[in-house]
């Protein structure tokens, strides 16, 4: 274990700068990220960070809340995030301007297929359209949501698409 204030602040702007680029606003990669927990254990070992009570990260016009975090690392590079909490959630703009909402038990960031998993009680809202159910995938890159299919079947997928405002002339 490391001092957080003596070894591993470089660590973790390195380690959470690129992460969260999934559905981010282009130029939320541009700005400083702040993390605060109440604690946090790092094993340079085996890559893995572990970020616990009352987690919040903010980089520009990203924010996440979760009561635990971990970050894995291999090679220098963070491969994979995994948040939990009662519920983890997040805000984001992507580049339209459209605030991208989330919260579930269990959220995990692919951060080289650029794709989040929302798993248990998962919503993803994106402006005022909302998608619900126990396991949602979303993939930045080719802007798909795919929802359902978990393994005990418990939830229904449930869509809420609102129609678009008509202009008066």
């Amino acid at each position: 274990m490391y001092s957080i204030r003596t070894h591993c602040y470089p660590f973790l702007l390195l380690g959470l700068i690129w992460p969260f680029t999934l559905l981010a606003l282009s130029s939320d990669r541009d700005q400083p990220m702040h993390l605060e927990a109440d604690s946090v254990s790092i094993d340079e070992g085996t890559g893995v960070s572990l970020y616990e009570g009352n987690v919040i990260i903010t980089q520009g016009s990203l924010k996440l809340w979760a009561d635990k975090l971990w970050i894995y690392r291999r090679d220098g590079k963070t491969n994979k995030l995994t948040s939990e909490g009662k519920p983890t959630r997040f805000r984001q703009l992507n580049d339209e301007q459209v605030e991208v909402r989330g919260q579930a038990l269990r959220a995990e960031f692919y951060v080289d297929r650029d794709e989040l998993l929302l798993f248990d009680d998962a919503v993803l809202e994106q402006g005022v359209d909302q998608f619900r159910s126990d396991r949602i995938l979303y993939n930045r890159a080719s802007s798909q949501v795919k929802a359902g299919g978990s393994a005990d079947g418990k939830q229904r997928v449930q869509v809420i698409i609102e129609p678009q405002k008509k202009t008066i002339p």
